[in-house]
């Protein structure tokens, strides 16, 4: 289709190049007007996009939570304003051309990358590079999964998602397009922006990775079409819906498409065009209207595919008013958990107080598992390779398979990364509180994606074990000690280091009741003894920090722990009683929730005797509970290569050290 082709006399104007012309216009005027922005890519996948949403996608505006709409996820989240454009033209209510105009301005909704939860139709935060992608395969992978618990009638929708060169250079994106290749996520499209140029210049300066080969490696069907060609694209389009396994569709592109000078050039990837620029791409798209004008019929002809949306949505929510599964697919949908799994919690509390087990914190989790798995099977479960070791398959999760969807575990592979987003990815779509396991220490491969699991605020479990040197003989590659610090540093991110089974127990009901925040469990890989007998009826835990032993008599020094170390905290407490000096033991398994605390609880906890902290990583986040006069049992430095008990010692980290510590301060 050639840029000069005329627009369509029609009322309503569905010519697919005029439709693709508002949304280059309206991202070359809102970049410009921002004076920042990427104006490229939305200006070379406007005609791509206008095809899949014309011809294909069932979304509604009026209903943007609709559960079986189609779901589109911009991965190359730097070109934001095709999806702004998109939601302007097929009619977002929160989407007028005020939002446009105030593109990437405090307070609009139209933030430099896409938001969760700023603007309506937005299904996930991207930006970093190939988390969209990955997220999208989690989309992907829960529509099957539900798909396989309520049947076609209620769930049978597909995931989109546009990346671009970037996107496929991030590592994530091979442990995602694996996984979803292993899947065979036959529900899922991904539209590659192949136009060849990246913001340092041409992508062959840094890669040569031949992706359609690389796709089909991982399991995938794959085409190549003229990414301008409307016709192509919607054979392509056309032929991937009906694929049997994931569909990889590379469209050749020209980034900034209609600008004459800078089109196809790394100066239209990551800045304004500028005015004289927008004015030639004017002329050479036949765009006569003026900045933020839309022609009345281009806008009618967008605004039906919205039209399309509506009736599609309509005719499933008759399907659900008829469907005996209605009220079990909204509570699905709604993720809500059943009203008695709290009254189960508390009842195995209490046989754990009575039992007092000596287990590591990874076994205590999996002993709460097998109560939460067995009262709801909206949890679902995983592992990166390390089932044994994470403890995270309970009796009776079957393993999701390419051929049979209806279990509630998945083995992601060793791709921390990919499962994180993967993870987020389910979580979105509706209908599951998945978690997932690995080793502490490698929440460094997983960062990425745990940071916006907190940043969407999303209900996200990560089970991370084997959480200082305890692990022992793995040695400093395999023992975290800055990791604690770097996830409590983390925004809007629940930590917990549990004491003993009843603590494990009560963090995972308080990680299952936070709706709008991800939570981490950083467990034992050596046995712990159960700390908490006879207190179990009120979940401790939910305060972050409480006293767990009282001194006998006014205290003369304050010993706090996490984990592990609250057994040496109780143990030093006693050396110090024999002594005749008394210490208070407590116990702080979340110090996000202890900080969320009333002033005057912290104070009732903390009492004002002097301080010790013992946890064996980094001191970093300690020191505003110690004070200036207390004294840090921990690590600094890393870890070594020898069995749990001799590394405590090696390290001080033993009751002595406490009880030397606290004579020297008490």
């Amino acid at each position: 289709m050639s840029s000069t082709a005329k627009p369509s006399p029609e009322t309503t104007d569905r010519n697919p190049r005029d439709m693709a012309n508002a949304i280059r216009a309206l991202a070359m005027d809102a970049v410009q007007r921002a004076k920042s922005g990427h104006p490229g890519m939305p200006m070379g996948m406007a005609d791509v996009a206008t095809v899949l949403f014309q011809k294909f996608i069932n979304i509604d505006p009026s209903r943007p939570d609709w559960p079986d709409r189609d779901r589109f996820v911009l991965s190359a989240g730097h070109g934001s304003m095709l999806l702004y454009a998109l939601h302007h033209l097929v009619g977002y209510a929160d989407m007028d051309i005020e939002q446009l105009k105030n593109f990437r301005q405090l307070g609009s909704r139209t933030a430099g990358h896409p938001e969760y939860g700023h603007a309506l139709g937005i299904e996930t935060t991207t930006g970093p590079l190939g988390q969209g992608l990955s997220t999208a395969v989690g989309m992907a992978l829960a529509e099957r999964m539900m798909h396989s618990r309520f049947g076609g009638d209620l769930v049978d929708h597909y995931t989109y998602t546009i990346v671009g060169d970037g996107c496929l250079m991030e590592g994530i994106s091979h442990e995602a397009i694996d996984l979803a290749g292993t899947l065979k996520l036959s529900k899922l499209v991904v539209l590659w922006d192949d136009n060849g140029i990246s913001i340092d210049g041409k992508v062959d300066i840094a890669t040569a990775t031949d992706q359609i080969a690389r796709f089909k490696a991982a399991g995938w069907n794959t085409w190549a079409v003229d990414g301008h060609d409307a016709d192509a694209v919607e054979a392509a389009i056309a032929e991937a819906r009906k694929s049997d396994k994931p569909a990889f569709i590379a469209c050749k592109t020209i980034i900034g498409y209609g600008a004459p000078n800078r089109g196809g050039t790394a100066k239209a990837h990551g800045e304004a065009l500028g005015d004289e620029e927008i004015a030639l791409a004017r002329e050479q798209l036949v765009w006569k209207s003026e900045p933020f004008e839309l022609p009345e019929a281009v806008v009618k002809g967008w605004r039906e595919v919205g039209t399309r949306g509506r009736e599609a949505r309509e005719t499933w929510e008759k399907r659900l008013a008829s469907s005996a599964d209605r009220e079990r697919f909204q509570s699905a949908v709604a993720t809500t958990l059943p009203s008695g799994l709290a009254g189960e919690l508390a009842s195995f509390r209490q046989a754990l107080s009575t039992d007092a087990p000596k287990v590591a914190t990874r076994k205590a989790s999996e002993m709460a598992l097998e109560v939460i798995n067995r009262v709801t099977d909206m949890t679902i479960g995983g592992s990166a390779d390390l089932t044994g070791s994470n403890n995270t398959l309970t009796k009776g999760m079957q393993s999701i398979t390419p051929d049979d969807f209806s279990g509630r575990y998945i083995h992601y592979g060793v791709r921390e990364h990919g499962m994180a987003a993967a993870m987020n990815g389910l979580a979105l779509h509706g209908g599951f509180v998945p978690y997932g396991g690995t080793f502490l220490v490698f929440a460094d491969y997983a960062r990425g994606a745990i940071r916006l699991s907190a940043l969407m605020g999303l209900r996200v479990v990560y089970v991370l074990t084997h959480d200082s040197i305890g692990l022992g003989e793995d040695g400093p590659t395999h023992q975290p000690i800055e990791h604690l610090a770097m996830l409590r540093a983390t925004p809007n991110l629940l930590v917990f280091r549990p004491a003993d089974a009843i603590e494990t127990a009560e963090c995972w009901e308080i990680a299952l009741t936070e709706r709008h925040r991800p939570s981490v469990l950083a467990l034992t890989r050596q046995g712990l003894p159960t700390v908490r007998a006879g207190d179990v009826g009120e979940n401790r835990s939910a305060r972050g920090g409480y006293v767990l032993k009282e001194a006998d008599g006014p205290r003369d020094v304050t010993i706090m722990a996490t984990g592990s170390e609250v057994e040496i905290a109780l143990a030093a407490a006693k050396t110090l009683a024999e002594s005749g000096k008394q210490a208070a033991v407590l116990s702080m398994p979340c110090l996000d929730l202890f900080e969320e605390q009333d002033e005057a609880y912290r104070k009732s906890v903390l009492g004002t005797a002097p301080r010790i902290a013992i946890e064996a990583a980094a001191r970093l986040g300690w020191d505003r509970w110690i004070g200036e006069n207390g004294r840090f049992i921990g690590m600094t430095g890393f870890g070594a290569s020898a069995p749990a008990p001799q590394l405590y010692e090696k390290f001080g980290i033993t009751p002595q050290a406490v009880v030397d510590a606290a004579l020297e301060i008490a």
